[in-house]
């Protein structure tokens, strides 16, 4: 409660201003989109991949100053390389056209498992004013120290794909060690399977492939080996008539 002791004086209360309230109400709302992405294929990670796509959305529209700008969501990929992702660079693009304010994602691997990728489309955000929020590790990217800890964490990213990348270089010469080497034999002429895994010559489809390469050892141009196969009736290894590309 206001006194004044002056009777020249007149002291007017304060009152509440509606036009602020109105100027608050009226504010545009964040446009806020999500990214999910899932490593592999198999029934566990699908589960995930649905359960992010529902997790986000109704994490959004819960906010009453978000809207929901789009769930991105790749699935069934693997590996580093963000050129593979449609629906992550489909957000790029729409966060660099203006229609995206903020983008929430799992964790650093979700969003990029290569540093130098990482970061580059973070900063390229960034400029935009666009923030990028890591909820495993609580990181906006706007935040003055987002950018050291983001540096540090998708540094170990990166390195957690490499290790895991050597793992599967090393599976695989293990398993040609052991012969048993991973080629689509159904399109391998000259070569089937056994029960053990393990290629072994098929020898009518071998007696095709040394007929080949001996017609090209005498001189005989692609063109003319196929003319011959195809004159023969011979199939090739994916059961075609055609052995020469159509142009």
């Amino acid at each position: 409660m206001v006194t004044n002791n002056n009777p020249n004086v007149t002291v007017i209360p304060a009152r509440y201003h509606a036009a602020r309230q109105e100027k608050n109400e009226d504010r545009p709302k964040l446009r806020v989109a999500a990214y999910c992405r899932v490593s592999t294929d198999s029934e566990e990670q699908a589960t995930s991949y649905e359960a992010q796509i529902e997790h986000y959305t109704e994490y959004i529209n819960k906010n009453p100053e978000w809207e929901l700008a789009g769930i991105f969501a790749d699935e069934g990929l693997f590996g580093t390389d963000t050129r593979k992702r449609g629906e992550f660079n489909r957000m790029i693009e729409e966060c660099m056209a203006g229609k995206i304010n903020m983008v929430i994602t799992k964790s650093i691997s979700r969003f990029a498992r290569n540093t130098l990728d990482c970061l580059k489309y973070i900063r390229q955000l960034r400029d935009r004013n666009i923030p990028v929020f890591f909820e495993k590790e609580n990181i906006n990217t706007m935040n003055s120290k987002g950018e050291v800890l983001l540096i540090i964490m998708a540094s170990l990213a990166q390195q957690e794909s490499q290790s895991l990348s050597q793992n599967v270089k090393l599976g695989l010469q293990y398993r040609y060690q052991q012969e048993l080497v991973q080629v689509n034999h159904n399109r391998f002429l000259g070569y089937t399977k056994n029960g053990e895994g393990r290629l072994v010559i098929e020898p009518e489809e071998a007696e095709v492939v040394k007929w080949i390469y001996w017609e090209y050892l005498e001189g005989a141009s692609l063109a003319q080996i196929g003319k011959s196969l195809e004159a023969d009736g011979i199939l090739t290894a994916a059961e075609k008539a055609k052995w020469r590309p159509r142009r």
